[in-house]
């Protein structure tokens, strides 16, 4: 893939409500009729992980990497949910493909079809001329308030690890400072 820039026509803004959605997605792998809601996610932590396309090569590296964390995001309140604008039959397909074919058999958590790509466009990732998303993280507080979002380039895929670190630095309440880990300290105001 190459460099791409997405039109900022953007409503996801750190501080304030997360741009609501409702996406058909693999929550009932088989019958494809569960919609994933950001209403279903109150009062839960939630990481939307917008990628490009199923079928890729990076892709499919970090929605396993997050699938195989998936118990520490259970474990401090967190759910996560992948979003691109494939179709759910191209995201039921992926999933059924095994790992070692370019698939994520095995995924345990949804994923979302932004088919009108309405929300990639309210999330400020949607590559317009081409009708898909940008790698956005966007991290939901259990109230609905959007409370960190990064979006990297399409060829450079995300890291778990750093992403339970920063809800877990969210949910201190406290100032952490740079490098901050799980169980350290906060800063005195």
């Amino acid at each position: 893939m190459t460099a791409a820039t997405a039109i900022a026509t953007e409503k996801a803004m750190v501080g304030q409500p997360a741009p609501d959605f409702d996406m058909a997605s693999t929550k009932n792998i088989e019958k494809l009729n569960e919609n994933v809601k950001l209403a279903d996610y109150q009062g839960k932590w939630l990481v939307l992980l917008f990628y490009p396309l199923d079928f890729t090569f990076v892709c499919p590296t970090e929605l396993t990497a997050f699938s195989d964390r998936y118990e520490e995001f259970q474990g401090i309140g967190a759910d996560i949910i992948g979003v691109s604008t494939d179709s759910v039959f191209s995201h039921r397909a992926w999933i059924k493909t095994p790992r070692d074919k370019g698939g994520v058999e095995g995924l345990v958590y949804p994923l979302a079809a932004d088919a009108t790509k309405n929300v990639a466009r309210d999330y400020g990732v949607l590559i317009e001329d081409r009708g898909i998303a940008l790698r956005g993280l966007f991290i939901i507080d259990p109230e609905g308030t959007l409370r960190y979002k990064v979006v990297h380039d399409l060829n450079i895929g995300r890291s778990a690890e750093e992403t339970l670190r920063v809800i877990q630095a969210l949910q201190t309440g406290g100032l952490c400072q740079a490098e901050w880990k799980p169980g350290q300290k906060t800063l005195n105001a």
